[in-house]
């Protein structure tokens, strides 16, 4: 192994650990979901057992809007962690989406994202960074995405996370023209992923205006990448991930951004400090067509094992179809057309989303 390999293998190694037992939330910044109010139906004239949360994703269809999102790939524990998590989105008829597949760049016997095996008929994301797939051929990332089966590529934007990464990029220049390239010559479906900091009115038009038709907001307001890289630089390199630790668009406001880029997205993932079926329920009402679950549930199957993240996603999915029925919504289609109150921030981010572009 290459001492740059081994170098991204411990990278990964401490992210893992960081988000399993780091103090690496944002500090002040919010999703923003709790600005957001259903409004309750009493007359609901619904079962609960008939709610449908089935929804099509990106050609699959998934018995509830919920993704396991990118979280690790890379190392001999992350192997195991991809395996049982995909294996959990079989069973219960999830998405799934690996982490950042630069690690294979090095290694062409990396199996750490290999989980087709064990997840079938699921909904696979593959994952490259938008500074990568600048730099790489579509045949290799073709390749890439052929190595784990994916059924859709996730191009992920972590400017924010990269400037304070310890050895991270720091050109950026040239990633719309890459995602346009993939868009048109990759064969499945390009998602626009953001890590933790959101897209805003900006980045979605632009992302829209070259053809991406599928978004992964990844907003601010639960894990901070920023942070995590903080934790891993030097004394003297600190200051600057400090300063920028709750840098981003909360996810709500994110959500609603993507709903009102021209032209449409067709699918919009709502990830970022999602970690409850309520959470999810507010993030689909705002305009997303399912939510991404990520630190919540690798605490959970690393504090308690498999049941104990299988237990954790069962309740989201109650919480969930509860929400459901109590706003009077029989399908996930109903529940994006449910009346909602904002409150706080979010109405002033969402005039934000409305307003004109500007210099562009």
């Amino acid at each position: 192994m290459t001492s740059q390999a081994t170098d991204i293998a411990g990278r990964k190694a401490d992210h893992i650990e960081l988000c399993a037992t780091g103090d690496v939330g944002f500090r002040k910044k919010t999703t923003l979901l709790e600005c957001v109010d259903f409004v309750h139906d009493a007359l609901p004239e619904l079962a609960l057992d008939e709610i449908d949360t089935t929804v099509s994703l990106l050609g699959k269809k998934l018995k509830a809007p919920i993704l396991i999102a990118a979280m690790t790939g890379g190392t001999a524990r992350s192997r195991d962690i991809n395996r049982e998590l995909a294996s959990i989105a079989e069973e219960r008829g999830y998405g799934f989406g690996v982490g950042s597949q630069r690690p294979m760049l090095r290694d062409e016997k990396d199996d750490t994202y290999s989980v087709r095996d064990v997840a079938p008929t699921t909904l696979i994301l593959g994952n490259i960074g938008a500074v990568q797939a600048r730099e790489l051929s579509t045949d290799a990332i073709t390749n890439l995405a052929g190595r784990v089966g994916a059924d859709a590529m996730c191009v992920h934007l972590n400017p924010a996370m990269e400037i304070v990464q310890p050895g991270g990029d720091r050109y950026f220049a040239g990633a719309l023209g890459a995602i346009e390239r993939l868009v048109e010559e990759l064969g499945i479906p390009v998602v626009a992923k953001e890590t933790g900091c959101g897209i805003g009115p900006r980045a979605a038009r632009r992302l829209a205006r070259v053809g991406v038709r599928h978004v992964d907001v990844s907003g601010a307001g639960g894990t901070s990448w920023v942070a995590v890289e903080t934790e891993r630089a030097a004394d003297g390199a600190r200051a600057l991930g400090e300063a920028l630790r709750d840098w981003g668009v909360p996810t709500a406001a994110s959500v609603m951004i993507a709903k009102r880029a021209k032209p449409r997205f067709s699918t919009i993932i709502a990830t970022g400090g999602i970690t409850s079926g309520v959470d999810a329920a507010k993030a689909i009402a705002l305009g997303a067509h399912a939510a991404g679950i990520a630190r919540p549930v690798l605490q959970a199957l690393l504090a308690g094992g498999r049941k104990a993240a299988l237990d954790f996603l069962i309740q989201v999915e109650a919480e969930l179809r509860a929400v459901m029925l109590l706003v009077g919504a029989g399908s996930v289609r109903a529940l994006r057309k449910t009346p909602l109150v904002l409150r706080g921030d979010l109405p002033i981010w969402a005039a934000l989303a409305r307003s004109p572009s500007k210099g562009e």
